[in-house]
């Protein structure tokens, strides 16, 4: 076996050495499906941006993905199809000019749409963008007045209670309700048909007796606002266009978010700005900058993941043996250096004695730090931090960032610190609780004690690790899994708790930790390897793949190596996996391993199947083999 990981080992290496650009960056794809693409091809035809090579490249994207059935799915094993995504795909196609109503696999595809609900069993983020388009009307009152936004961050409710990911989005579109903008797409189809008679209320749920609530709140708050009523209006439409201006990227996004510049733009629209626009055609340009190629085709990615990329896959690097002044090494850090945020962003209203000094997903990402790409960078950054002041100054700098993010409950969010309420849970928009909030999780948290415990020296026994530990300790679900947020599901948090528990001195035979071995040996494959459904996060259980695949694998063996002392037949069966399968082609190699929206937005990260793997391996060789 030791020869054969070491030459897997040497393998995996080798590949990302030559994947490596010359800014010591890597860019592997970041894949999300077909909704970037097919929104692309929407906001050409708004704008009437005539780009017909992006255009015909983008619509051969989507149908390459379409199903037998007409529809389209978000992940392979979804059972028919995604309504949301074929009403999504359908409109783009018909737009594009490039398919026609009448075509077969259109009409397919208006069949599943018709039988599945039609328009109205679209998700909140496709419907505004067909009430955006004139596809649905906007309600006759819209439930939450502009004026909303001005209700300071002491009132019960505020727009900063928003995750950074729903303010993003939501206040660009805010602006658009105030209004009803609608754009008239020249030559654009009629989809009236696909909507069922009672659909004019999009918002609905808003009548249920906590909904009812939750709007009585704010117009309550809107109506104890000081100042004249037109003046309060003016000061909220000023006020959400200065939001979006002063957050906008130096590539002209939104926060480099597609999602957000997309609304951003027909927010601009909306207050009279033109089609051509600097900033708008800026923006357009920054979003088609997020393209990459993937099998032959054309993808504009959510946002681009180099950050994320290259401190994941040089700290895997150094794990495997790599030393601190190998040149592969040195460029990545270097690149990872310049890109530490010395900017001020919306985390600082929530964390107001903090400094800068974080890192964020994305090469263009100057505003929004968040805690996992901050520690990944760190542990990537650990080793040089005994021989460059430059690179310890920035170590020092990030942990400090690290540690002021803990949430009050005791573990640790994705981007701003007690960002958690639960009225927001009463909005009308599909998974509320993690679109809107951004409370802590059992896989930021594993992941953070992780790195606090390997990459720091005298943190462990403080009263914030301690204070997280036993947070992780009672998010354990009863079978003796955890619950992942951002990945793939329970065998992802699972992973992120166990070698963060272990990383701060958790001893194995601990009964969590026990309980959680057990269960994972339980879902091994008969092939050695590891695969969970994306049908995992809609259910909220853990539902099998019925395949394995390498990075699921790689996750459930490195737990497993972190608290065993001996390798066990099932590490031996799993490392045996990723050694054999290490090169296979198969479809498993595009399967999800990130999650955005449970049930719309899955993640593809096209590093992972080399990265996770290397470190899993690299685990096993320095833990057991004493040759």
């Amino acid at each position: 076996m030791t020869q054969y990981v070491k030459s897997e080992i040497d393998r995996l290496i080798m590949q990302l050495r030559s994947d490596q650009q010359t800014d010591g960056s890597w860019h592997y794809p970041f894949e999300i499906g077909i909704t970037p693409d097919a929104y692309m091809i929407i906001l050409l035809k708004v704008l009437d941006i005539h780009d017909d090579e992006l255009n015909q490249a983008l619509a051969a994207r989507i149908i390459c993905r379409q199903e037998q059935n007409g529809a389209w799915k978000v992940f392979r094993d979804e059972k028919e199809g995604n309504v949301s995504l074929t009403i999504e795909a359908y409109y783009a196609l018909l737009l594009s000019g490039l398919h026609q109503e009448k075509d077969e696999h259109m009409e397919k595809a208006r069949q599943f749409i018709a039988t599945n609900g039609g328009l109205s069993g679209a998700s909140t983020m496709t419907k505004i963008m067909l009430m955006l388009t004139g596809q649905l009307k906007w309600p006759l009152i819209f439930p939450i007045p502009i004026e909303a936004v001005l209700l300071p961050p002491t009132f019960p409710i505020s727009m900063y209670d928003l995750s950074i990911y729903a303010r993003s989005n939501f206040l660009p579109f805010l602006l658009c309700s105030d209004t009803k903008f609608q754009i008239n797409i020249a030559s654009a189809p009629n989809l009236q048909a696909l909507l069922p008679s009672r659909s004019d209320d999009h918002w609905e749920e808003f009548r249920c007796e906590e909904g009812r609530s939750f709007v009585s709140t704010i117009y309550s708050g809107v109506k104890n606002l000081i100042g004249l009523p037109s003046q309060l209006h003016k000061m909220a439409v000023e006020g959400i266009t200065q939001y979006m201006l002063k957050r906008i990227e130096q590539d002209g996004t939104l926060y480099n978010f597609f999602s957000a510049t997309f609304f951003m733009i027909f927010a601009l629209l909306s207050q009279g700005h033109s089609k051509k626009d600097p900033i708008i055609l800026k923006a357009v340009d920054g979003l088609k900058a997020m393209s990459t190629v993937i099998d032959g085709h054309l993808h504009i990615q959510y946002t681009r993941p180099e950050i994320w990329n290259t401190s994941l896959i040089n700290y895997a690097l150094q794990e495997a043996g790599l030393e601190p002044d190998d040149p592969c090494v040195q460029r990545a850090n270097q690149y990872l250096l310049v890109r530490q945020q010395t900017k001020y962003g919306d985390w600082q209203l929530h964390n107001p004695y903090a400094l800068p000094g974080g890192w964020g997903f994305s090469d263009g990402n100057t505003l929004n730090p968040d805690i996992d790409d901050t520690t990944a960078t760190l542990r990537s950054l650990y080793p040089t931090t005994p021989t460059s002041p430059p690179i310890k100054n920035a170590y020092n700098r990030g942990l400090t960032y690290v540690l002021s993010t803990q949430n009050d409950d005791g573990g640790y969010p994705a981007f701003e610190k007690n960002v958690d309420k639960k009225w927001l849970q009463f909005l009308p928009i599909e998974q509320a609780e993690l679109f809107l909030t951004d409370p802590s999780t059992p896989d930021l948290t594993g992941r953070t004690l992780e790195f606090l415990g390997n990459f720091t020296t005298g943190i462990q026994a403080t009263s914030s690790v301690r204070k997280a530990t036993k947070w992780l300790l009672r998010s354990q679900e009863k079978n003796g899994s955890w619950y992942g947020r951002w990945g793939i599901c329970y065998i992802y948090g699972t992973w992120a708790a166990l070698t963060g528990l272990r990383a701060v001195g958790e001893v194995s035979n601990h009964p969590s930790i026990q309980k959680a071995e057990k269960w994972l040996m339980s879902i091994q494959n008969e092939d050695g390897g590891w695969g969970e459904s994306c049908a995992s996060d809609i259910d909220k259980k853990y539902i099998p793949l019925g395949a394995s695949t390498l990075t699921q694998t790689a996750w459930a063996v490195d737990a497993l190596i972190s608290i065993s002392l001996t390798p066990t037949p099932a590490i031996e069966k799993g490392i045996a996996y990723l050694i054999r399968e290490g090169q296979s082609q198969n479809w498993t190699n595009d399967y999800p391993a990130g999650q955005g929206l449970p049930g719309y937005v899955y993640m593809h990260y096209h590093s992972y199947r080399l990265l996770f793997p290397l470190l899993s391996l690299s685990h096993y060789r320095n833990k057991y083999d004493h040759s």
